[in-house]
């Protein structure tokens, strides 16, 4: 990974205000997805769910629809999925999944990139544990974010919450530079050493989003290209927001009325 900042955009008072914008309706798109999660509806049907709302009452644009092929709006992976799966209207949600939904919007030329998981029904405690914990592991890379930080601080942070538990971090998949484009510098890795890595400078945007495993950290990626499974087929859970540097913190431009994110700083 390379240690220069040079080719990540620096976003101006407009961009940032756009990109607000943008990451509102994105987490809006996942309120609106909650009280439709639920045992006996499918994938597929959530997915249509949000490509209305996306399209018809936020006038924006679904990211994923066409994105290097992608057939849907949103990604849906359930249990042992690590990320990028297809809704499908013969998946049908029953009791004990756990499921990742990740939605990108584009309003204005600008993206928000969220995601969240849910449990259906009562889940196993395993299922809770891991949930929980993914989460953790995107507030603890989210707390050490601000201007002069480093990428490896963010790894490391995730890293001291997950290990201990004794999930494992995947590798292949990370978090990465937002904007004007979908993909953009930096490469956002889940793991990494304090102090290492491209320094992060005021108005920088990129996205926090870690992967983390029952059993292995290793995937391996299905024939339709696309879904991501864990490769001893165990749980993966994965949480995502979109972050703005700021000189004392950031900016979460995906927060969502039901997280407490009082303890950012901006």
């Amino acid at each position: 990974m390379s240690k220069s900042s040079k080719n990540i955009p620096i976003l101006n008072d407009e961009d940032i205000a756009k990109m607000k914008i943008a990451g509102q309706l994105a987490a809006e798109v996942l309120q609106v997805l909650d009280e439709h999660v639920k045992a006996g509806v499918s994938t597929g049907e959530l997915d249509d769910i949000a490509h209305r709302h996306i399209t018809e009452v936020q006038g924006a644009i679904p990211a994923c629809l066409n994105y290097h092929g992608f057939p849907k709006s949103i990604c849906t992976s359930i249990n042992h999925v690590v990320c990028h799966g297809i809704p499908d209207h013969e998946r049908i949600l029953k009791d004990g999944d756990i499921i990742n939904i990740d939605v990108t919007v584009i309003k204005d030329g600008y993206y928000g990139d969220t995601s969240k998981m849910w449990i259906v029904g009562e889940g196993s405690v395993m299922a809770k544990r891991i949930c929980d914990v993914a989460q953790k592991a995107l507030y603890a890379g989210m707390s050490v974010v601000k201007n002069g930080a480093h990428l490896g601080d963010i790894g490391a942070a995730i890293q001291a919450v997950v290990e201990p538990e004794r999930f494992s971090i995947v590798r292949e998949f990370c978090g990465h530079g937002l904007g004007k484009e979908f993909h953009c510098e930096p490469q956002v890795l889940h793991y990494g050493k304090k102090g290492e890595g491209v320094e992060l400078k005021t108005g920088m945007a990129l996205t926090i989003e870690p992967m983390i495993n029952q059993g292995v950290w290793q995937t391996k990626v299905m024939k339709d290209g696309w879904t991501a499974i864990t490769k001893d087929r165990k749980l993966s859970a994965q949480w995502e927001h979109t972050l703005i540097v700021t000189d004392n913190g950031c900016i979460v431009t995906t927060a969502r009325p039901d997280e407490d994110l009082s303890w950012i700083k901006e």
